[in-house]
């Protein structure tokens, strides 16, 4: 075992804590919903990026590339002054979701270069302009534009021309548990000599400002170089800097004076060292040298071409020469970490796919965050605080009291994102697995725990709105997560871990059957499913026809959370046969399912168009009129995804199963025959449960591989490119709503605007059909064929469509023949430069013609399912 294996198994074995320090910040605290105290809801304006150097945050704290311990007591990043800035930088920047012109949307250029599962390795890179940061020009130009223009990104503005800008390297390097060394080294990109301010800041969580409890930890500076911090739960450390540099105090405490006017005489404020550095307010830090948050303060003058790095040491035991064996530690973690993903890359060769998947695993692992929301004392207030508004009784999340998130979570994005979405987790999961299986396990869990999950059975979605509903896929990745860790420990399943959450999926599924089948007829709505604006109208709000809309892909999610939970049920089994009856019910109940989409209503209507082989959302009006909306989106592909293989082996050995499956395909034939060849043994004697026959799945795969249509040169698109010249077309007396095929950003306000699924091409579906792909060619091997691409003539089968669909997805990111990365889009910079062109960015979605990256451009959660397409497959 490498040494980082051996960390992270005495992590795993919580003989040591590893993990106790680790890259917890998010890089965004204000503009969220936990922060917002309003009686409007209207998160965004509460704390703005002006106000939040000012503001001491109630619930986490940001920071510029930081860390901090796993309760986020204690908190370290980096701040920067270029000399011609308003205000230090010690915050990213970004437009609101009104500012721009598609939502939200960073104006940064950060890159999460490395780091190994335990943290004892963590490099970041920053690009930081010379020339004074052009926020207004960014928030004017934006307003300026609309949707059907591009976005006004950071290099639009001219502050990258001739180089002058400094790469700031951000670096840990863990020498224990407890102590961390701190390397931040910048780079003057520009030809000539030029001046920064770095400014490594360490503060503790505002906890004694809110009436719970008033204990106020404390900075302070014995001798020249050393802040001590104290902390009466963490102990005493020591933050060692080197070559002497000033010592900055003040409090983390929000400035009144200058948000609401109040006396300040005396005070120190959490934007003294702003003040102080920028504006030269000499009484804007402690003169005392103590405080709750401090900096050291580094001045330095890098010629062009050259670079400068400042070094320090936070550490819990006192040490006499704190950097007299730093290169040495330094150079150890590297080394440790490059041994580790050997290890993890030993089957990728090619270098280029070997630094994607790296950087894609350093963006999954920077991206946790201590996340912290007490439901309960966010409706009710603090003590010492001004309370909230009544509207906050009755409003947002109020039907969550329960609710009480103090934990590690790994984050979609740490800005755009900067909270956990239910399904974005489950698709995380699949990578973070590749590499510490443990901690996968761990989030999947988290989400079942009392004190997340609602009584009634639901998952929380999203801070925004905790009973918005995504798509069920926690079984899914509960089940592939648990497969993976039982294939690295030699064919040793966690069942602890599986049983744990499998009886909680059960309360979820239960949850969906109740509230999400309204006419108790196994056809599911769901609402909008995560999925924005896809359809004709906001599936999540009330119908401008009235009535309801009978989800094809709502039904499907569903049959496929039925599968799931069979088959985790049927590994569960072969220890405790008790499950074998769990797993006929859920067998039963996709069975009823199936029946459900096949024959819908009354049973002369259903799901399926028979004139077009494809599956649409069916309207149901008050007056009891049923309208197919054809809308031909991955809506209609969703049933792929309802797809279980059996072994005949495993069949044999559960007799109560076996007797009851055979029992519903006797007597209830006509359930029977919509199982797909279930009583047609398949490639090595296996048993096919699908909610396809082969010709509705052919009919499915000739549209989806149709480059016409939903295949793009980069993956499947998320609507049909039909729709380009054919846009979909539903009339009502008060408007006629139109959806057309939209490859880029949305040009509809529908969810805010900041993404679409009419076109461009998103990861977690596609690799959900890639495994289908992957399961239907386990039963039919290659006696199905299909043509591939459709109407090339050329036949090929599933499992050599899914690896091509995989080469697909991975072209956006590796090279093409002119050195070009097609998720880089038309920028020459980005493209060529070469200070650019080899650092990633992992984004929400891509651009369904040309695959240039869109949306969340940090948002390696589940785009870093590319780790997997990446791994070459046995």
């Amino acid at each position: 075992m490498t040494q980082e294996q051996l960390r992270l198994a005495e992590s795993n074995a919580q003989n040591t804590v590893w993990k106790k320090f680790g890259p917890y910040l998010t890089e965004r605290q204000w503009g969220t919903v936990r922060e917002d105290y309003s009686a409007s809801g209207n998160a965004w304006e509460y704390i703005t990026h002006d106000l939040a150097r000012s503001y001491a945050y109630r619930w986490g704290e940001e920071g510029l590339g930081g860390i901090s311990d796993h309760r986020q007591r204690l908190c370290f990043s980096v701040a920067l002054w270029n000399g011609a800035d308003g205000i230090l930088k010690e915050r990213l920047f970004g437009l609101t979701n009104g500012q721009g012109n598609h939502g939200e949307d960073v104006k940064e250029y950060y890159y999460y270069l490395d780091s190994t599962p335990t943290h004892s390795y963590m490099k970041m890179l920053y690009k930081y302009p010379q020339q004074e940061f052009p926020y207004v020009n960014l928030v004017q130009e934006s307003a300026k534009r609309t949707r059907e223009q591009p976005e006004y990104e950071l290099h639009d503005t001219g502050i990258f021309d001739d180089n002058r800008y400094f790469d700031v390297y951000i670096e840990y390097a863990k020498a224990g548990i407890d102590d961390i060394l701190i390397q931040i080294t910048v780079h003057n990109r520009g030809a000539k000599l030029a001046p920064i301010m770095v400014l490594p800041q360490v503060w503790f969580r505002n906890t004694w400002s809110w009436g719970h409890d008033s204990y106020r930890p404390e900075l302070s500076t014995p001798e020249p170089s050393l802040v001590r911090i104290a902390h009466k739960e963490m102990g005493t450390y020591q933050l060692y800097c080197d070559q002497n540099p000033p010592l900055l105090f003040c409090d983390n405490d929000t400035n009144g004076e200058r948000l609401y006017n109040l006396p300040a005489d005396g005070l120190f404020f959490k934007d003294g060292i702003n003040n102080f550095v920028v504006d030269g307010k000499l009484n804007a830090i402690n003169p005392s040298q103590t405080g709750t948050k401090a900096a050291a303060q580094y001045t330095l003058h890098i010629p062009p071409g050259e670079s400068r790095s400042v070094r320090l040491r936070l550490s819990q035991a006192t040490l006499d020469a704190p950097f007299a064996d730093f290169a040495e530690i330094f150079a150890t973690r590297q080394q440790e970490a490059d041994e580790f993903y050997d290890v993890v890359q030993e089957k990728v060769k090619e270098p280029d796919a070997r630094n994607i998947q790296r950087q894609a695993f350093a963006g999954m692992l920077w991206s946790k965050q201590f996340y912290y929301y007490d439901m309960a004392q966010w409706i009710d207030g603090d003590p010492l605080m001004q309370a909230p508004p009544n509207e906050r009784r009755t409003g947002r999340n109020s039907n969550w009291r329960h609710l009480y998130n103090d934990d590690i979570i790994s984050m979609p994005d740490k800005w755009e994102y900067p909270w956990y979405a239910a399904w974005d987790l489950a698709f995380h999961c699949i990578p973070l697995a590749m590499v510490d299986a443990q901690f996968a396990k761990h989030q999947l869990r988290l989400l079942t725990r009392d004190w997340y999950m609602h009584p009634n059975g639901q998952l929380p979605a999203y801070e925004w709105n905790l009973s918005d509903v995504n798509p069920p896929v926690h079984a899914w990745a509960t089940w592939r997560v648990y497969q993976m860790d039982k294939e690295q420990n030699g064919g040793k399943g966690d069942t602890h871990f599986l049983e744990s959450v499998y009886h909680k999926l059960t309360l979820n599924f239960t949850w969906w059957v109740n509230h999400k089948d309204k006419s108790n007829r196994n056809i599911f709505e769901g609402g909008f499913l995560g999925l924005d604006n896809i359809g004709v109208f906001d599936r999540s709000a009330p119908l401008p026809t009235g009535g309801t809309i009978e989800q094809s892909d709502g039904t499907s999610w569903m049959a496929m959370y039925a599968l799931n939970l069979m088959r985790i049920a049927l590994e569960l089994a072969q220890t405790n046969l008790v499950y074998q009856d769990i797993a006929s019910k859920f067998f039963e109940h996709f069975l009823y399912i199936v029946e459900a989409m096949t024959r819908s209503g009354d049973g002369a209507f259903n799901l399926w168009d028979e004139e077009d082989e494809f599956y649409y959302d069916v309207l149901h009006t008050p007056d009891n009129t049923r309208t197919k909306l054809k809308v031909r989106s991955i809506v209609g592909l969703i049933p792929l995804f309802a797809v279980e293989v059996l072994e005949d082996e495993l069949l044999k050995a559960m007799p109560d199963f076996t007797r009851r499956l055979r029992w519903m395909l006797d007597n209830r034939p006509q359930l029977a025959e919509l199982v797909s060849r279930w009583l047609e043994p398949g490639k090595g004697d296996r048993h096919l449960l699908s909610l396809l026959r082969s010709h509705r799945l052919k009919c499915l795969l000739r549209r989806m591989l149709d480059e016409a249509e939903f295949l793009s040169e980069f993956g499947v698109r998320a609507m049909s490119r039909y729709h380009l010249k054919n846009p979909y077309v539903f009339p009502t007396p008060e408007a006629n709503f139109i959806v057309s095929y939209v490859p880029g950003e949305a040009e509809s306000s529908m969810f805010g605007g900041n993404s679409n699924w009419r076109g461009p091409i998103w990861f977690p579906i596609n690799y959900l059909i890639i495994e289908s792909l992957e399961k239907f060619y386990t039963y039919y091997g290659d006696s199905l064929k299909v043509e591939y691409p459709t109407g090339s003539g050329e036949l090929r089968n599933l499992r050599d469509i899914a690896a091509a669909l995989s080469e697909r997805l991975t072209k956006l990111f590796l090279k093409d023949k002119n050195g070009h990365r097609p998720a880089f889009g038309p920028s020459e910079l980005l493209q060529t430069d070469p200070h650019f062109k080899d650092n990633l960015l992992f984004h929400e979605y891509f651009h369904g013609d040309d695959g240039h990256g869109m949306g969340a451009n940090h948002q390696t959660g589940w785009t870093g399912l590319i780790v997997r397409l990446l791994q070459p497959q046995s």
